[in-house]
């Protein structure tokens, strides 16, 4: 069985909500549930946008494939309202999941690079991951991820705990539970 890491994000709509179905489908379809990172508020990262994300990282261990992996997800996203994938320009989603590791597989694929390529200018998905996987190595960069974290010249303050936020998400739902900024 393989470790595969991802990262979550999500930015419109009951983000919290849609981040716990994401997590709870990817369990169900691709494997056990191995560690999980408590979910951080962030600004937007290259796109601007008044709606802030919610993300996280998650461990799964699976018998699925890389590609496999990648397909489930990318259904995943489709169910739970991902309308389009990034085309070189970034927008507001429901939801967004990326594989980051395979296990140390390091993979080139027309539609899938492993370990994912931005990884490490993303402190979005680091700050998360060290959460649960501080002393994993990138294959190809020879760096911990804490060390990658590290090196990152970004400011941080960026990012707010959930804890502090979690009445934002509330106001964002209007009558019956329906979020208000759904586009």
């Amino acid at each position: 069985m393989a470790l595969l890491y991802l990262s979550l994000g999500s930015n419109l709509g009951p983000r919290k909500e849609t981040m716990e179905r994401a997590i709870s489908e990817i369990e169900e379809r691709i494997g056990q549930l191995v560690a999980r990172s408590a979910f951080l508020e962030t600004r937007p990262w290259g796109f601007s946008s008044q709606h802030d994300f919610l993300n996280a990282c998650i461990t799964v261990r699976t018998n699925c494939s890389p590609q496999k992996c990648l397909q489930i997800t990318q259904q995943i996203e489709r169910e739970l309202g991902r309308l389009q994938k990034s085309d070189g320009q970034y927008h507001d989603r429901a939801i967004d999941i990326d594989l980051l590791f395979y296990d140390e597989l390091i993979c080139q694929g027309k539609n899938l690079l492993l370990p994912h390529p931005l990884l490490h200018k993303r402190q979005f998905v680091l700050e998360p991951l060290c959460q649960i996987a501080p002393d994993l190595e990138h294959p190809v960069l020879k760096k911990k991820v804490v060390e990658l974290l590290a090196d990152l010249t970004e400011d941080l303050k960026g990012q707010i705990p959930l804890e502090d936020n979690q009445q934002k998400d509330s106001q964002q739902q209007g009558p019956n539970n329906q979020a208000e900024n759904q586009r």
